[in-house]
């Protein structure tokens, strides 16, 4: 494998993220800091949620964020290419087109991070005092965070490579409307029990995962899946999805 023209494709992708940032900031922060000032403002000075709410939404807000970076980030890019022909200049690179999808994933998770470690202060100084988020797990942290990294940036790359242009309304609309609302990140897991089948169905969301991740890593307090089970959960995740996404890359870039 070509380390150079790897490392010089990855610098013009992070590039072109640079001059977009404004439009990502707004396209993927948002809505989950919006929520954070109606949850963890409005409704709990107003006395209608308990200010231990805090902790179980600012961990589930960042996996939002970072899950909408990172699908987006690939996603968006690659419907264009394939659809304007722009891709084709990719694959005259001296490099082998596996390596290609895998590049768009590293820039996906460079970007999903980037997401993160923005919205976790904006948020934090959104909330105020007594958040409940402790960094007494900080190896965790580091592993969870790069595991929903490349989860996103995964997923971005077989929706990517799975859908055109004229039906990005139906995998916003059906998809990822639907696995956020669904992804526990507004509340936890257990909260479902009173919906058992529900409760079972929602496991395939990995959402689900990335918002119970976080939620073990940094404010433990809180009830939420085993942080050991959520990692081996999403790190077979990121496998499958890297797997059918390099698949579909290659399968879409010959035809």
């Amino acid at each position: 494998m070509n380390w150079k023209t790897f490392t010089a494709m990855l610098g013009r992708d992070a590039h072109v993220a640079r001059r977009n940032v404004i439009t990502l900031v707004l396209m993927t922060m948002l809505q989950p800091l919006l929520f954070v000032f109606i949850f963890g403002q409005v409704m709990i000075r107003s006395g209608m949620m308990q200010a231990s709410y805090k902790s179980m939404l600012l961990p589930g807000v960042i996996a939002i964020s970072m899950m909408m970076t990172g699908i987006q980030a690939v996603s968006m890019p690659l419907i264009t290419e394939f659809l304007t022909k722009e891709i084709e200049d990719r694959l005259l690179a001296p490099i082998e087109i596996q390596w290609l999808a895998v590049e768009k994933v590293v820039a996906g998770m460079m970007q999903s991070l980037v997401s993160g470690m923005i919205v976790l202060p904006a948020a934090w100084l959104l909330l105020g005092k007594n958040v409940g988020i402790t960094f007494q797990h900080p190896a965790e942290f580091v592993v969870m965070v790069l595991l929903v990294a490349l989860l996103a940036s995964a997923a971005g790359l077989t929706m990517g490579c799975s859908v055109g242009q004229s039906h990005i309304g139906l995998l916003f609309s059906l998809v990822l409307a639907p696995m956020i609302m669904f992804g526990c990140a507004y509340y936890p897991w257990s909260a479902l029990a009173s919906f058992p089948v529900l409760q079972k169905v929602v496991l395939i969301n990995p959402l689900v995962y990335a918002s119970e991740g976080l939620r073990g890593t940094l404010a433990p307090q809180v009830q939420h899946m085993p942080t050991l089970v959520v990692m081996a959960v999403l790190a077979a995740i990121d496998a499958v999805l890297i797997a059918l996404g390099i698949n579909r890359f290659y399968r879409k870039a010959v035809s």
